[in-house]
């Protein structure tokens, strides 16, 4: 691997206990959002929650993940399975892209077979705006079922 990228993960405060098993494992296979880090050498550099609704650890979290060489921020599959889904999820996304520069991506482990059925059974997703923030998380249910 001749590339290194750093990177950040900003989970959803209601799974601040979370120890980041499903989010650490799709990062070392490079599944879910991280299959795009195929080939490369990917270091974690920070890790936090959001400090809650509305997302106050938002405006400084990324400031000392930038420090430490992060040059893109995950936001956890976490904010798009939790019930309801994260409504900041854009603002949090423009903010920091805004403020830092960063690039910022949704999602980090492939989303669970138990969610997807639960959301899609909701119609919780068939928004095309959300259609896109699952995109990176959303693989084949082989997948889905092995992180549920």
């Amino acid at each position: 691997m001749s590339q290194k990228t750093k990177i950040g993960i900003i989970i959803c405060d209601r799974y601040r206990t979370c120890a980041g098993g499903k989010c650490f494992r799709a990062l070392h296979n490079k599944q879910g959002a991280f299959s795009v880090y195929e080939g490369i050498d990917v270091e974690l550099v920070g890790f936090t929650t959001c400090d809650g609704c509305p997302g106050g650890n938002i405006e400084h979290a990324p400031e000392e993940m930038k420090k430490n060489g992060a040059e893109i921020v995950h936001f956890a599959t976490g904010m798009v399975v939790g019930y309801p889904p994260c409504p900041y999820i854009p603002h949090f996304r423009d903010f920091i892209h805004e403020k830092y520069g960063m690039k910022v991506v949704v999602g980090t482990h492939p989303i669970p077979e138990k969610y997807c059925k639960t959301h899609t059974a909701l119609g919780t997703w068939d928004a095309p705006e959300w259609r896109e923030l699952i995109g990176p998380t959303m693989t084949d249910e082989k997948t889905r079922l092995s992180y549920d």
